[in-house]
């Protein structure tokens, strides 16, 4: 097994079409397919199922794929790191961030590490706090941005700044930013909620059994997209952070409360590997990225955020 081979496995994985994946690695078709046929054989089983519409992995492929994709990132971060070390701090470095602060802090980031270190490379994750968690365990990303970080040896979090959930709806729900509802107002309503175990389900959940309120969940979703979609389209109340529908509140394509009765807060958090050695790239970008955080609240950019961090 060699890097070619995992290189050739995991563009076929994406693509799904041998003849595409050689496209992309510019080489012809007959040696990603030998390639293919190397890296099988020293496995010992078959990679892919050949059928009509393309290449589908099978269940060891899938298996492969984890570290295939982990082996190469460790690759990456090498040739990044080695190949810029006679000019300063450098490295590749990636981030993850929740999908409500991603398009606040991303381009401020990158701009910033741009400017202060050009020798770091920067890649950024998105997923929810769940999915960066695993990511930061196994390995995918260096640094992440977290909220509801269960206990795990393997990971050291600080809290930087906490912030309320709010009740946001279509225009028609006319709700007023400053006339808080309470849970209990919103039994008997539609709601349209993340799917558990996602953060903020199991924040809501806690305070409507704490509060004995039971709660009409008519759609769920892993996707904020979809959750605001389905809310500008009034098929339900949600509950989230103001931040995350910063340019719907502004454009008016919804309404929203603070929530009290009670007072549902999330603390963000930053969350770094504790089983892994952090280079000094990736602490140099840490500490850019607090300061982005930072001002995003002392600005006014982070709604109803409060900064807690020393």
């Amino acid at each position: 097994m060699d890097f070619k081979q995992l290189r050739a496995f995991l563009t076929v994985a994406d693509t799904g079409n041998v003849t595409r994946a050689a496209e992309l690695l510019n080489l012809v078709q007959p040696a990603v397919s030998r390639q293919l046929r190397l890296l099988e054989e020293d496995i010992g089983t078959a990679l892919f199922e050949r059928e009509r519409h393309g290449m589908v992995l099978t269940a060891a492929g899938k298996a492969l794929l984890v570290y295939a994709r982990r082996a190469m990132l460790e690759l990456d971060r090498a040739r990044a790191e080695i190949g810029g070390a006679a000019e300063g701090i450098s490295g590749l470095v990636t981030v993850g961030l929740l999908p409500s602060t991603c398009d606040l802090l991303s381009g401020p980031l990158v701009s910033a590490v741009a400017k202060t270190y050009p020798g770091i490379r920067m890649r950024i994750a998105m997923g929810y706090a769940g999915t960066l968690q695993q990511w930061l365990e196994t390995g995918e990303i260096d640094l992440a941005l977290l909220y509801g970080v269960e206990r795990s040896p393997n990971i050291v979090a600080r809290p930087l700044l906490d912030e309320d959930l709010w009740v946001v709806g279509a225009p028609s729900a006319k709700l007023n930013p400053r006339k808080p509802v309470s849970l209990a107002s919103l039994a008997g309503q539609p709601m349209v909620l993340p799917s558990g175990p996602h953060g903020i389900r199991t924040l809501v959940d806690h305070a409507c059994a704490v509060s004995n309120v039971k709660l009409t969940v008519t759609a769920e979703t892993n996707a904020m997209s979809i959750q605001k979609c389905l809310v500008i389209g009034g098929h339900g109340l949600t509950v989230l952070p103001p931040i995350a529908f910063a340019d719907e509140l502004a454009r008016e394509r919804v309404t929203a409360a603070p929530l009290r009765n009670p007072k549902i807060t999330r603390t963000i958090v930053l969350a770094l590997p504790a089983n892994r050695a952090v280079g000094p790239h990736v602490q140099r970008t840490v500490d850019l990225l607090v300061q982005c955080a930072k001002d995003a609240v002392m600005r006014g950019d982070w709604l109803q955020a409060r900064w807690v961090a020393p």
